[in-house]
């Protein structure tokens, strides 16, 4: 049926009682969500709130027991975990002593901006904005709904690129195809968003997520490792599902609903829609693009591969634990920054070094907000982490469900579950990570679970409510993109388009992580363990 008054053809599908419940709790999470302050903001009080917390806790004498086994790294001498109080002549002391060794030292920061200086070179040489095009543009009417789901989640290697590049792009080719754009919109919006943390590759957010990850395994192990590696298994294998279960609610769900479109509705002159089409000379670059990255990756494979592989461990001659996968971040820089020059140099967007130069310093400009933002997070962690208070409520929270015996894989379920909803109110990754790590990653390595597991099962939680929460810092851009083919559409319009992905994203993430981590006893990624201890 024709959506020509397709402006309230969601209220026509749903009785008065659902609409006005489904308006209540768009409001609910609109309310929550302003009340909030900016996240860098969040984090200078969360830190404060730690100062005055352990001030009041020592005071009265807040401690555990110390659950480590006697002789463990980190296990308190006398058994007893206190609280060391911040709020005194001594903690004044560590605190303007250590403020900026919390931050130099804060593990996603070096990590993440090392990343991008590699990714800054393929990004600003055009590599992968015409990788991503090519995609796209190259794939037949039938299979378009699945490359687009698909390049989407690739996007994510470069966030900016997916939103900014991809998801107005699958509109105009829905359009193009005689297809309703919005469902375009939705199906490459939900791989870039609702899929964000799969993906084929190791980007910018592996190493972001496990330096937190690791900060906060070491309030019960000081020596433990968390690489950027740790959940690549796993995600490799949800690329292909988020891909098929969005691919199949596309077609299946929201264009059935959305129905035939009118150009009537659009608020500008889609006749002047540019699809970006590549050019010979991006075809040219992205050949020896190509060849270039088979090149890096023959480098890699010779360096791992053969028993002999200089990057293996040099002890055991094993892959776990190599300097292959400790320096996972400047093999990600190499692998983006050849293919990236490589292009660019075919298509002359980089012609020598200072273009080089100037496309590194780009990508670090842009990191303005998120260097403020770990200013204020590494301080907080780190205030959590010495006063001992991070481990106490960690202790606490285990035992207590321990009593109840809420111990065993479906525990994970709830932690999923509060880590979505945390993300309706909290919508970026590393700032929701940096406030629930400190908790959820000891508590649950109490009971047993590894961190690289606590994080892959907080990675799906966080993932399939970002594309149904006001709070997700893309989603104004998103609604402007739509706005161009239903102008009068709104925040809830949206938000009830990208509903049932979220749901069947959950459903089916939160099934495979337990079929692969719980059923088959499969590793997450390199060398990850499911239990700790073990």
């Amino acid at each position: 049926m024709s959506t020509t008054a397709s402006s309230s053809s969601e209220q026509q599908n749903q009785s008065p009682t659902q609409r006005k419940a489904f308006t209540r709790f768009l409001d609910t999470v609109e309310w929550l969500g302003n009340l909030l302050p900016h996240p860098i903001t969040l984090f200078a009080m969360f830190a404060v709130g730690v100062i005055l917390i352990s001030g009041v806790a020592s005071y009265f004498g807040l401690s555990v027991a110390d659950p480590r086994p006697v002789g463990a790294a980190g296990r308190a001498p006398d058994g007893v975990i206190e609280v060391f109080n911040l709020f005194s002549g001594e903690g004044l002391r560590y605190i303007v002593t250590s403020l900026v060794t919390n931050f130099t030292g804060f593990a996603p920061l070096g990590t993440v901006l090392v990343a991008l200086l590699g990714v800054g070179i393929a990004e600003h040489s055009g590599l992968l904005s015409a990788a991503v095009r090519g995609l796209v543009l190259q794939a037949s009417q039938r299979t378009v709904t699945v490359i687009v789901v698909f390049a989407g989640i690739l996007s994510n290697t470069a966030s900016e690129l997916g939103y900014v590049v991809l998801i107005p792009l699958a509109a105009m080719i829905f359009h193009s195809l005689g297809r309703h754009p919005l469902a375009g919109l939705a199906a490459a919006f939900a791989g870039v968003s609702g899929g964000y943390s799969a993906n084929l590759l190791i980007g910018t957010v592996d190493p972001l997520l496990s330096g937190i990850t690791e900060s906060a395994a070491h309030m019960i192990d000081p020596t433990y490792t968390v690489g950027p590696e740790v959940n690549w298994f796993f995600m490799i294998v949800s690329t292909f599902l988020i891909t098929a279960v969005g691919s199949w609610v596309t077609l299946a769900i929201v264009e059935p609903k959305l129905g035939k479109y009118d150009p009537k509705e659009a608020s500008v002159d889609l006749s002047q829609d540019k699809m970006g089409a590549l050019t010979d000379a991006e075809k040219r670059g992205l050949k020896f693009a190509g060849l270039a990255v088979l090149a890096v990756s023959a480098l890699f494979a010779l360096s791992i591969v053969p028993e002999w592989g200089v990057l293996r461990h040099p002890e055991t001659g094993e892959v776990a634990g190599s300097p292959f996968l400790k320096g996972i971040v400047a093999l990600i820089v190499v692998f983006f920054a050849i293919p990236g020059f490589v292009f660019g140099r075919v298509t002359g967007s980089m012609k020598n070094d200072r273009d080089v130069i100037n496309a590194m310093s780009k990508s670090m400009g842009s990191m303005g907000m998120y260097i403020v933002l770990v200013f204020f997070a590494a301080q907080f962690v780190a205030f959590f982490k010495v006063t001992n208070l991070g481990t106490i409520f960690a202790v606490v929270g285990a035992d207590t469900l321990q009593s109840i015996g809420l111990t065993g894989p479906v525990l994970f379920l709830f932690f999923i579950m509060m880590c979505g909803f945390v993300n309706l109110m909290l919508g970026s990754a590393s700032a929701q990570w940096a406030v629930t790590a400190p908790i959820f990653v000891p508590m649950l390595m109490l009971l047993g679970y590894a961190p690289e597991v606590i994080q892959a099962a907080y990675r799906i939680g966080d993932s399939v409510t970002n594309i149904i929460t006001p709070m997700m810092s893309y989603f104004g851009l998103i609604v402007s993109f739509a706005t161009r083919y239903k102008k009068d559409l709104g925040i809830g319009t949206l938000i009830a388009t990208m509903i049932p992905y979220s749901i069947f994203f959950f459903v089916g993430w939160t099934a495979l992580f337990f079929i692969w981590v719980f059923a088959f006893g499969l590793p997450v990624g390199p060398g990850a363990a499911t239990y700790f201890g073990n």
